[in-house]
C-alpha cells in the first residue's frame, strides 16, 4: 500500500502477553504495518511473555505466556520510517528503561511529535527517556511514584481500562484498556473507523485458547463493535480459564495456564437475530461445547441466517458437529482435518499455518498466528474497515 502506516512495537523478555499481541495483531488486521523489535535480538528470535492478572492477592500474579516472535531487527531500524511507537507493559520495561539505545529511540519519536503509546509498566521507559515532564499520563498504579518523580502530571485511572491522551502521548494502565488504547492510537495515526456499531457474539468455554478469544474480542471492540462473550451454564461476570497453546519443540503444541477471561453476557439470553456475526475461538473448549445441544442450535441459527461466522483452530469441531459444513470449503488446525472432512467440507490446507479462508459467510483459520487475516476477513464480511 502506497500510504500504509508503519508502527514500531518495542518488545522485551517477559512483556505482558496481551499487551504485546493484541495491539500487534489488531493493527496488522487493520492494514497497518507493524515491526516488533527487541534490543539484542534479531528478526525471527522470540521474546518470552508473562501472563499478569489480579487473582485476589495484593498484587498481580505472573505465569509464563506465549513465545512472541519478532519480525524485525532492533539494530536495523530507522525511526524516521515509522509513524508511531507502541510500548507494551509487563516486566520488560524495567530493564529496557536502562538501555541507552532504547531511550534514544523513544526521544527521537518524542522530538518529532509522532504518536507514542505506552501501557501498564511501559511508562517506566518514558520516564527514563525524560519525555513525560509536564505531561498528563496514567499507568499501572504502582508506576505512579516514578512518573511523578519524572515530572509527569499523574492522572488516576478511574478503572483499569481508562486511558489518558496528552498531545502525541497516549497512556493506559492495563490490557483491559486495549480497545480504547488501540482506537486512540489509530485515530492519532490519522485513521477512522467505517462501519462501526456491529453486534458480535463470542461462543466461549473453559480452556479455550487465550489469544484466540482475547485478540479478536478486543480487536473488534477497538473498532467500536458491541461484543458479547457467553458460555453455556455461566453468567455475565463469571470467568472462563484459558489455555496458552504454543509450539516449543514437542510433536504437538504445549499447554500452559492463560488469563482468566470474564464473560459479559448470559448464554441463556442470547437472541441470534440481535447479532451481526459469530466468533468461535479454538483451544480445548470446542471438544465439549460440540456436545451441547443448545450450542449446536445456536450455531445452526447463525449459519442458516447467512450471518458472518468466524471459527478458528479447534472451533471447527463445533461446526462439524452442528452439520453446517456440508459443501463448504474450510480449514482448521490440522489435527481437526478429520472432523472437517467427516462434516462434509472440502479441506483447505493451511499452508502456511497463518493462512485463513472465506467461503461465503464463513471465515476459518488454523491457529492464532493467522489472526490478522482471520480478523481482516471477518471485518470484510461485517462491512467494517479502518480508513487512513
Amino acid at each position: 500500500m502506497a500510504n500504509q502506516k508503519r508502527v514500531l512495537l518495542l518488545c522485551g523478555d517477559y512483556v505482558e502477553d496481551y499487551e504485546v499481541m493484541v495491539p500487534f495483531q489488531a493493527l496488522l488486521a487493520y492494514g497497518v504495518a507493524v515491526d516488533a523489535v527487541c534490543p539484542g535480538k534479531k528478526s525471527g528470535d522470540i521474546c518470552r511473555t508473562a501472563v499478569h492478572q489480579l487473582s485476589g492477592h495484593q498484587t498481580y500474579s505472573e505465569s509464563r505466556g506465549h513465545n512472541f516472535a519478532l519480525n524485525a531487527t532492533f539494530d536495523e531500524i530507522e525511526a524516521s520510517k515509522y509513524d508511531g511507537l507502541f510500548i507494551p507493559g509487563g516486566r520488560a520495561p524495567e530493564y529496557l528503561a536502562m538501555n541507552e539505545s532504547v531511550l534514544d529511540l523513544v526521544k527521537s519519536f518524542a522530538n518529532t511529535k509522532k504518536p507514542i503509546v505506552a501501557i501498564c509498566h511501559g511508562q517506566l521507559i518514558l520516564a527514563a527517556a525524560d519525555v513525560v515532564r509536564g505531561r498528563r499520563c496514567t499507568a499501572y498504579p504502582a508506576v505512579k511514584p516514578v512518573l511523578v518523580a519524572a515530572g509527569a502530571h499523574w492522572e488516576e485511572p478511574e478503572t483499569l481500562a481508562s486511558c489518558t491522551i496528552d498531545g502525541n502521548l497516549i497512556t493506559g494502565p492495563t490490557y483491559e484498556g486495549n480497545p480504547e488504547f488501540i482506537r486512540l492510537f489509530v485515530k492519532a495515526l490519522g485513521g477512522s473507523i467505517v462501519g462501526s456499531g456491529k453486534r458480535i457474539l463470542f461462543l466461549c468455554g473453559d480452556f479455550m485458547e487465550d489469544y484466540e478469544v482475547k485478540v479478536p474480542f478486543q480487536s473488534l471492540q477497538a473498532l467500536e463493535c458491541h461484543v458479547d462473550a457467553v458460555c453455556p451454564k455461566k453468567k455475565a461476570g463469571e470467568k472462563c480459564p484459558t489455555a496458552v497453546h504454543d509450539f516449543e519443540g514437542d510433536q504437538t503444541y504445549s499447554e500452559k495456564p492463560g488469563h482468566d477471561f470474564t464473560l459479559n453476557a448470559n448464554f441463556e439470553s442470547v437472541d441470534v437475530s440481535s447479532y451481526d456475526g459469530l466468533v468461535i475461538p479454538g483451544g480445548r473448549a470446542p471438544e465439549y461445547l460440540a456436545l451441547d445441544d443448545d450450542v449446536i442450535k445456536l450455531v445452526q441459527e447463525f449459519m442458516e441466517s447467512k450471518k458472518p461466522v468466524a471459527s478458528i483452530c479447534h472451533g471447527q469441531q463445533i461446526l462439524s458437529a452442528a452439520g453446517v459444513l456440508k459443501g463448504k470449503k474450510c480449514t482448521a488446525y490440522p489435527a481437526v482435518k478429520l472432523n472437517v472432512i467427516l462434516g462434509g467440507a472440502t479441506w483447505l490446507e493451511p499452508e502456511p499455518i497463518d493462512r485463513c479462508f472465506t467461503d461465503g459467510h464463513l471465515v476459518t483459520g488454523a491457529a492464532w498466528p493467522g489472526h490478522p487475516e482471520f480478523i481482516s476477513q471477518f471485518m470484510a464480511l461485517l462491512g467494517v474497515h479502518v480508513k487512513f
